[in-house]
């Protein structure tokens, strides 16, 4: 029996109209979005007005639980211990050194990307400088459903614990309350406060307004389906939020020299996540090409997601001969991938060209799974071209800044004179003369 052929768009960069396809490509669909929206603005509007009660309708409705106070959805400390204390050998120890390599990266993190009060003074005694405090209350959003995710658990807590947030509230669907030991491990293991066993947009709405049961939070981040997006999105302004994530990305730039099954599976690492997820492969050579068409090909029949990747590939997948690497580079960055890995002999000479990308894997050795679980950086990633401007989860996302100012009075001479001159130029007396009565006469 032959294996089967799946149809994958082929694009060569030197086609006429290939920058107006690519990004053709790229874009989703959006006839759903409106019915979407209107079903979300509905739940969360109902989570507003009745709190506890919708939340209690809505997870009867998409989850099939069926219980008498919101109360009963919550897991305690003590079980999310035991969750932990309950796994295999080889399962706690993966989770222990995930966990501990995500821990480590987000300290240093801390430490480099100036997530740490400083202050200078002047010469006449001014002092200026910044507060960095953490948030007081985050929650996070763990997808389930059609697949569990401790490994979101451990990208989203361990960097808001990292950053000083007091409190910590997870909330993760369980269709007809099936709870994966793993994910509930992850939580105890990342210090996790509460955990709710709600989903949807009904999930983010009890965050963002509070209820009797689930305390309002002040930012809300983690990945999730269509409705999650949509909800943070109305949300935003209310509490603070990551990012808005789309289905998941992969974007491969290869020079011919990897073993073509490892591309294949690399390509199917991302498809596997659901239908409409991409996977992308720049490469030059046209032969290698061919190589991975047939990897792919002959090993996903073997894959147990085989529906969900092979509807991937079909719908959205690319594989685009380039005329060299550098082309590809440029192509990369115009494409601005969540996850970028280049699979090259010099991966970091390309890796040096590359502007746009959330995150980016070099070297043959350095499968994009390895980020989703234990290398040690975030996984939660800019997707859908929002590269090009936002940045990976990170201990900056669970703090913020306050400016401190102290002027003295020899300051306030020199100021005032010039805050006096701008305000007046506004036309904001009022600014003007605020500064004035504090200069000497």
């Amino acid at each position: 029996m032959s294996a089967p052929h799946i149809n994958i768009k082929r694009l060569q960069s030197k086609e006429a109209g290939f920058k107006e396809t690519l990004l053709a490509s790229l874009s989703l669909p959006m006839a759903d979005d409106e019915a979407i929206d209107k079903a979300v603005a509905h739940i969360l509007a109902q989570v507003k007005l009745t709190g506890d009660e919708a939340v209690l309708s809505f997870t009867k409705q998409f989850d099939r639980l069926n219980v008498a106070n919101v109360s009963e959805l919550e897991i305690s400390r003590k079980e999310l211990e035991l969750a932990y204390l309950g796994l295999s050998a080889e399962q706690k120890n993966a989770l222990d050194v995930a966990a501990k390599r995500v821990r480590i990266y987000h300290e240093r993190q801390k430490i480099e990307v100036g997530c740490h009060s400083w202050e200078y003074e002047e010469a006449d005694g001014t002092r200026l400088g910044q507060k960095v405090t953490p948030l007081d209350r985050v929650g996070i959003y763990v997808p389930g459903g059609k697949a569990a995710y401790p490994s979101s658990v451990l990208m989203n807590a361990i960097p808001a614990k990292v950053a000083g947030v007091n409190e910590v509230i997870m909330v993760v669907p369980t269709p007809d309350g099936a709870r994966n030991p793993l994910v509930l491990a992850a939580a105890w293991l990342s210090g996790v406060d509460h955990v709710f066993t709600i989903g949807g947009a009904q999930a983010v709405g009890a965050l963002a307004y509070g209820t009797k049961t689930i305390p309002s939070v002040d930012k809300i981040v983690g990945p999730g389906n269509a409705y999650v997006a949509a909800a943070k999105r109305r949300v935003f302004g209310t509490v603070g939020i990551d990012m808005i994530a789309g289905p998941s990305e992969i974007l491969i730039l290869c020079d011919g020299s990897s073993n073509p099954d490892w591309i294949a599976m690399d390509l199917f690492s991302q498809a596997e996540h659901d239908e409409q997820a991409q996977s992308i492969l720049l490469c030059p050579d046209a032969q290698f090409i061919e190589q991975v068409q047939a990897s792919i090909n002959a090993l996903l029949p073997e894959m147990p997601r085989r529906k969900v990747i092979e509807a991937s590939l079909t719908n959205r997948a690319l594989l685009i001969q380039v005329k060299d690497m550098g082309e590809a580079c440029e192509i990369a960055n115009a494409i601005a991938a969540e996850h970028l890995e280049i699979c090259a002999v010099e991966p970091r000479q390309w890796a040096e060209q590359i502007r746009h990308a959330g995150a980016i894997f070099m070297g043959n050795y350095t499968s994009e799974s390895l980020g989703d679980y234990c290398a040690g950086p975030n996984h939660v990633l800019p997707t859908a071209r929002t590269a090009r401007f936002s940045s990976p989860l990170g201990v900056y996302d669970f703090i913020k800044r306050s400016s401190m100012i102290e002027v003295s009075e020899a300051g306030a001479q020199t100021l005032g004179a010039v805050a006096s001159t701008l305000a007046h130029g506004e036309g904001l007396q009022a600014h003007a003369r605020a500064a004035e009565m504090r200069l000497k006469k």
